[in-house]
């Protein structure tokens, strides 16, 4: 008869399996998602893992949106860790945090997107970007906006950096393809920008769009504020 073979996502299993508490839980999902991806990442297959009946994890958490809530809420621990420095933090100080907090795990920015956690992670980081941004001049008002603009520009360019081809050789052909359709079409100014188009620097891309974005807020702070139209 053949050997069944384990699954490779899943640890060994050696006497009594480890008292669950949803911090427990949330640590073993976080190493799952980074073994097998947000897609594969069920109750199922955390529950194997773990080496619990499904059920057992319902315990914990009502939903697999609660689950993805909490890993959102700890994938923040290193912001928070952080967060006594002598220095004033800047408003790119912590978009570059959160970025890189994103980046550290596996299809974090899309576990992160859509959720909305109010631990204490997350609420001291919020505190701290508007504390930044309050710093710049902008008004209170305004700072709850731009705190919602720079969060949504981080979370989202860091969704498009993870969501990236894989492969260099998919990369390449992924890139030669949007120059024939380029340079073979009527796209004449897309065909002046191609090469930053398809420059695979995601830090450079980065850096550039926070830099625009804190441009406006400055230019905003500079103007005392004013309405922003509908």
């Amino acid at each position: 008869m053949m050997k069944q073979s384990r699954n490779p996502s899943a640890p060994p299993r050696r006497g009594r399996p480890a008292r669950l508490d949803r911090a427990a839980v949330t640590t073993a999902a976080l190493d799952l998602l980074d073994a097998v991806g947000v897609e594969d990442l069920t109750m199922r297959r955390l529950a194997e893992r773990v080496g619990v009946q499904a059920g057992a994890l319902y315990r914990h958490f009502a939903t697999k949106h609660d689950l993805l809530t909490a890993m959102a809420e700890r994938m923040l621990d290193d912001i928070r860790a952080a967060g006594s420095q002598e220095e004033p933090e800047t408003v790119d100080d912590l978009a570059r945090a959160l970025r890189h907090a994103l980046l550290a795990r596996r299809d974090g920015a899309r576990v992160y997107a859509g959720t909305h956690p109010v631990g204490p992670n997350t609420l001291a980081y919020g505190d701290r970007l508007v504390a930044a941004l309050l710093r710049t001049g902008l008004t209170v008002q305004d700072s709850g906006r731009a705190f919602l603009a720079v969060v949504n520009y981080t979370v989202g360019h860091t969704l498009e950096e993870q969501a990236s081809t894989p492969s260099q050789d998919d990369g390449i052909e992924g890139v030669q393809a949007l120059g024939r359709a380029v340079h073979e079409g009527d796209y004449a100014h897309l065909a002046l920008v191609l090469p930053a188009l398809t420059d695979p620097d995601f830090e450079q891309h980065f850096a550039l769009g926070l830099q625009l974005l804190m441009d406006g807020v400055r230019a905003r702070a500079g103007e005392g504020g004013r309405e922003v139209a509908p």
